[in-house]
């Protein structure tokens, strides 16, 4: 009887209030399309993609071969003797062309297309970053999208409250000072909303900041926050991650390149051989030379590359080992934060939330036959606001924990 009551005389707002119409000029969009605005202009994302060009040029100028030389000389035989044969003109054109050690430059390309690799890795790596950025930010948008409804909807109930309140206080059933409290509570939860609001806004400009201010400009998501996909199981996450994690492919890459670069100083000690030819030419007589010029490596043996390589390769692999045992250390955290806010999420859905909300209604209705008084009434509904606001919280800690999982596995890497 108490509860019928007061679902008439305070009926509670619904724990999710339906999206507001889009305006005609407001653009709906959903959380793959921001991704996609982001990915086409992020200026971060760009640099990276400029990054990769710059080591496949690297890779054309590793593979370029050396360019002739060409050498002319002149002079004057101006003494003629039994030796020297006749005075006039003397000229020598020659040609040289380095002919490199095979092994030496096959080393040097492979080193090119590792770091060629590497930086296509790189770029996945910043892809992958920066979708999981993109996607934090909307459901963050999502958050103080509800945060303002819940705010708007405490903020109705008050007013119908305090509504309530003032035809009491003036037919004498109570007292001025339960007016003055509902008062007192619709500032605050004036405030609330309009905090909430200005939120949303700060959220509006972070993604759109991401897109480097190209999204239209008025827009509406299309999502809910307590969207959520399957999830696979812990052990294919982390067959998946090790694969397919962009940092990880860029050390492996990196790993590659220092054995590469080994190669590369090891081959550098046998030297290229300069073959020339050159003709001479005097009066009367004409000198075809053809000569090989090789440097030897007595005294710089090339100890410093090699042991400059030898090291990078061994900080490298640690690296590797390292972040590999780091990952599969995430994907655990990552995976018990997903269990522990769903855990959460249903609690609070199920039973918080329904039991501050039973508990809102027989203070509402004791308040309406005079059996409390107006301060149990504000306590319960603080009490429905704060249980509900955690809800909101537990669901965007749900997402966070998700979208953590998608990053660490490398799913945000792929081209779009």
């Amino acid at each position: 009887m108490i509860a019928a009551a007061a679902a008439i005389f305070f009926p509670l707002p619904p724990a999710q209030a339906e999206p507001r119409p889009a305006e005609a000029d407001t653009v709906v969009l959903g959380i793959d399309d921001l991704v996609y605005a982001v990915l086409q202009h992020n200026p971060g994302l760009k640099a990276a993609r400029f990054t990769v060009d710059v080591a496949t040029a690297g890779v054309t100028t590793a593979g370029a071969y050396p360019n002739p030389r060409l050498e002319m000389g002149g002079g004057r035989n101006a003494t003629p003797s039994a030796l020297s044969g006749q005075a006039g003109t003397v000229t020598s054109v020659g040609v040289a062309q380095l002919i490199e050690n095979p092994a030496l430059r096959s080393a040097r390309i492979n080193s090119s297309l590792y770091a060629e690799q590497g930086s296509r890795q790189a770029l996945s790596q910043v892809r992958n970053e920066l979708v999981s950025q993109v996607k934090l930010r909307a459901y963050e948008y999502l958050l103080r999208r509800e945060e303002a409804q819940a705010a708007a909807e405490a903020l109705a109930l008050l007013e119908q409250t305090r509504e309530r309140i003032k035809v009491r206080v003036e037919t004498g059933e109570t007292g001025k000072f339960d007016l003055i409290r509902a008062d007192a509570e619709i500032v605050n939860a004036r405030q609330r909303e309009e905090t909430a609001r200005l939120q949303i806004a700060q959220a509006a400009i972070a993604l759109n900041r991401l897109a480097a201010g190209m999204l239209p400009p008025k827009w509406q998501l299309n999502a809910e926050l307590n969207d959520t996909a399957p999830l696979p199981s812990l052990e294919a996450l982390k067959l998946e991650a090790v694969k397919m994690n962009p940092e990880i492919r860029l050390l492996e890459a990196e790993l590659e390149r220092a054995r590469s670069r080994i190669e590369e100083a090891r081959q550098r000690l046998v030297p290229g051989v300069d073959l020339r030819l050159t003709q001479v030419r005097e009066p009367d007589v004409r000198q075809d030379i053809v000569g090989l010029s090789v440097q030897v490596p007595i005294f710089d043996q090339l100890r410093g590359p090699r042991a400059e390589a030898l090291a990078d390769r061994e900080r490298t692999l640690a690296r590797l080992e390292g972040r590999r045992a780091e990952l599969l250390q995430q994907l655990e955290l990552a995976a018990r934060s997903v269990e522990i806010a769903r855990v959460r999420v249903q609690a609070l859905s199920e039973g918080a939330v329904k039991a501050s909300e039973a508990a809102l209604r027989v203070a509402e209705a004791a308040y309406r036959f005079g059996e409390r008084g107006i301060l149990e009434v504000l306590d319960a509904q603080r009490v429905l606001r704060a249980v509900r606001q955690d809800l909101l919280l537990a669901r965007f800690q749900l997402q966070s924990s998700l979208i953590e999982l998608d990053t660490l596995a490398g799913r945000y890497a792929a081209d779009r």
